[in-house]
């Protein structure tokens, strides 16, 4: 015969009113003056005091729902506090009020927003706790709504709210944003056709406007036909200054002029990908010295507002280096719908599980 279990104490008991000083209470109790107001005069989780007793009689509460908590018992407001302090990680805050037991998390500052998903998983994987946030690796504004977190019951367990902010720290930041770094940013404009006038360069104003938005400055801009040695010694001109990102528009393609690519790994760059998993922008290139990050944007670009560029350039800022594995992660999400009215990034596009 199985044996049965102790039954955990109840945290809810009935008390006389008069009896109820100090105890907390287990819901919101409303309270109606007519022609005047209706509205909780006290909410779960108050504390009763001497001076509420008068008031709650006059209510009509002679008996009240109070919670009962021992020391193994943790209330979901004061929990709540608990589950956020651990998730949160720098550049994270959240509010000061839990509202129906739920704190939510917002960004100090803007950066970009990183998740430990694998660590968030586990952390929901957990009895009587949970957290929901927003994807990782998103661009965000300061007091932007980040995730939100709560304890499922009214009262938890001490040992399982313990079990829970152990986890998250042990995985620290669980959450964090990181802000976006002032970079020194130089422009090269390659294409036959723009060099020689044939028709007007719209790159420019497209990078300068995406990288104005994360707080960056474009510092110089080249125009340059699709000549290996010369795009090659504008590029190494642009290294022997203070620079710490060097992009290159078209020429990206495999139409025999274009020869971009080829004369970046001229250069001698530490780390060179070419290609990621993404549309628009597989033919996107991404390369490393220690200290200068050189992006290569085909011409899809001018034709989609939004692309692997928009996808790349925070994680840049930010002081991310991403590689090969990276790029190609991007599988999942990375086509772009091309819908009418391009809501990015609130959609789907370069968000992975």
């Amino acid at each position: 015969m199985k044996k049965q279990s102790n039954p955990q104490p109840s945290p809810f008991k009935t008390v006389h009113v008069q009896d109820a000083c100090g105890m907390t209470l287990a819901h919101d109790m409303t309270e109606i003056i007519p022609d005047k107001s209706k509205g909780p005069a006290f909410k779960r989780g108050d504390r009763v005091q001497a001076a509420d007793i008068c008031r709650l009689m006059r209510m009509g509460k002679n008996n009240l729902y109070v919670l009962d908590l021992d020391e193994t018992q943790v209330h979901e407001d004061e929990a709540v506090f608990e589950l956020a302090s651990a998730l949160a990680g720098p550049g994270v805050e959240f509010s000061g009020t839990p509202s129906e037991g739920k704190l939510q998390l917002y960004a100090a500052y803007p950066g970009l927003f990183r998740v430990n998903v694998a660590a968030l998983t586990e952390f929901n994987m957990l009895d009587d706790v949970m957290c929901a946030s927003i994807h990782t690796n998103i661009a965000v504004n300061k007091g932007d709504s980040l995730a939100a977190t709560r304890a499922i019951p009214l009262v938890i367990d001490r040992a399982k709210l313990d079990q829970a902010t152990a986890l998250a720290k042990s995985a620290y930041p669980i959450f964090s944003v990181s802000m976006f770094n002032p970079l020194k940013i130089r422009l090269a404009i390659i294409g036959n056709e723009v060099y020689d006038g044939l028709i007007q360069d719209r790159f420019q104003a497209i990078v300068e406007e995406k990288t104005a938005r994360l707080g960056a400055q474009i510092l110089e801009v080249n125009i340059l036909p699709d000549d290996r040695k010369r795009i090659s010694a504008q590029i190494r001109d642009y290294m022997d200054k203070e620079t710490d990102l060097i992009i290159t528009t078209g020429g990206m393609s495999v139409d025999p002029d274009d020869v971009t690519r080829e004369s970046i790994e001229a250069v001698g760059f530490d780390e060179v990908h070419y290609s990621a998993a993404v549309l628009p922008g597989a033919m996107f290139l991404l390369g490393y010295t220690p200290k200068i990050t050189i992006m290569g944007l085909p011409a899809c670009g001018l034709y989609h507002r939004t692309t692997i560029f928009d996808l790349m350039l925070p994680r840049i800022m930010a002081g991310e280096r991403p590689g090969k594995r990276e790029l190609a992660s991007l599988c999942h999400g990375g086509l772009c719908r091309n819908c009418p009215i391009c809501r990015f990034p609130d959609c789907a596009f370069g968000k992975s599980a």
